[in-house]
């Protein structure tokens, strides 16, 4: 691979003022990419802006502040990013979650999690394709929780399913326009959704008693699997799920009852 493969490259990464679409956003900006940033937050688009220019001397940087569950701010990133009329790769990593018994959930925060997890990255992909004449290649980010199941977690988990069968669809479907479609499904990663799992033993030992390769991943290890199903070295490959978990999903999903017991 050459010292910037994605030269000249346009690309939109949902959620990245922080965790793991940052951490991709950097792949990208390091690998020669013009990225830009959607988020909710302006504060901390500016933050990650300004630290990669420090680090990579990255000048084409833009930023888009919106919330995924708004179609319009969809398209005014997808615009913001088109540059030249053009995109190249789309990301769509922005996400929240989700903790409670099944029969206890409460149909906003269903409705908010579907809101922000798969509508999100429907209209991220829909928008994205329009722009995508000659070919281009969209990854999401889905979840170990997508791939089995968390008891507590159901709403998370259906979100994070959804996504992946859109990716097997859209990758049939888009092919023959030339664009590439396909998930990362993380595992336990230190981020900031996931610290109070990271931060209740019990259920990380759980987690790590899961995990064939047992420690719990880092946004690096996530983001250069995005890197690498974006990238030209992947021109074949198109509608695969692909787990970042140590190993996770040969086994079962983990027991989260000690962290629900005290509520």
């Amino acid at each position: 691979m050459s010292e910037h493969a994605l030269s000249n490259l346009n690309v939109l990464v949902t959620g990245g003022g922080s965790g793991i679409g940052l951490a991709c956003a950097e792949a990208f900006v390091k690998d020669g990419a013009n990225v830009t940033l959607m988020g909710r937050r302006m504060d901390r688009l500016e933050s990650a802006k300004s630290s990669m220019a420090d680090r990579y001397g990255a000048d084409s940087i833009e930023l888009a502040q919106g919330d995924v569950a708004n179609e319009a701010d969809v398209v005014r990133a997808i615009e913001i990013a088109s540059r030249n009329q053009h995109l190249d790769i789309v990301v769509a990593s922005a996400g929240r979650g989700a903790l409670a018994p099944f029969a206890s959930t409460d149909s906003q925060d269903w409705n908010d999690v579907m809101a922000t997890n798969l509508n999100g990255t429907f209209f991220t992909f829909k928008h994205a394709a329009r722009h995508m004449k000659t070919g281009g290649a969209m990854c999401a980010i889905s979840s170990i929780a997508g791939v089995r199941t968390h008891r507590l977690m159901s709403t998370y988990c259906v979100s994070k399913a959804g996504i992946d069968m859109l990716v097997r669809n859209l990758a049939d479907e888009l092919g023959e326009q030339g664009i590439r479609v396909n998930s990362v499904c993380p595992g336990l990663v230190e981020t900031e959704l996931a610290s109070a799992l990271l931060g209740t033993p019990p259920v990380l030992e759980d987690y790590l008693n899961c995990m064939p390769i047992r420690r719990h991943g880092s946004v690096e290890d996530i983001a250069q699997a995005v890197r690498f199903l974006c990238g030209p070295e992947s021109s074949w490959i198109t509608g695969v799920v692909l787990s970042v978990d140590g190993g996770h999903h040969l086994r079962r999903g983990p027991d989260l009852t000690p962290f629900m017991a005290p509520a």
